[in-house]
């Protein structure tokens, strides 16, 4: 299971629709409560964090780097996006602990790449 976290239904449903295209399950982790449900109902392999949610983005990848975190949830895969003028932001997220900080063009052109790499797909 791949988890998102997207600041608008455009983000959200290009996501979605893409890990659909894919085969891949996917489903929104919008705030640490939702994660919480979702760490505890499914097998978490990656998240995706729209930083544009600011905040609430780094804190969801705080919870998933800090001693809370199980060994397993602490090995998921962190990929945050944000704008390219938001230095600042993208440097919080890598200093939170996201595994790749990319740019939003750069995460719109290889987001089925990423959907398999977060997988574990072999093919990616």
């Amino acid at each position: 299971m791949i988890l998102f976290a997207a600041a608008d239904l455009i983000w959200a449903t290009r996501i979605k629709g893409v890990a659909d295209s894919l085969e891949l399950a996917a489903r929104p982790a919008r705030d640490i409560a939702m994660l919480e449900a979702r760490l505890g109902d499914c097998d978490v392999r990656g998240m995706i964090v729209d930083l544009d949610k600011e905040a609430d983005a780094i804190d969801l990848i705080r919870r998933l780097r800090d001693e809370r975190a199980t060994p397993a949830q602490r090995g998921i895969r962190i990929v945050a996006f944000g704008p390219h003028v938001r230095r600042d932001l993208l440097q919080q997220a890598r200093d939170a602990g996201a595994d790749e900080v990319l740019t939003r063009g750069s995460f719109d052109h290889g987001l089925d790449v990423i959907l398999l790499r977060l997988a574990g797909r072999a093919d990616a």
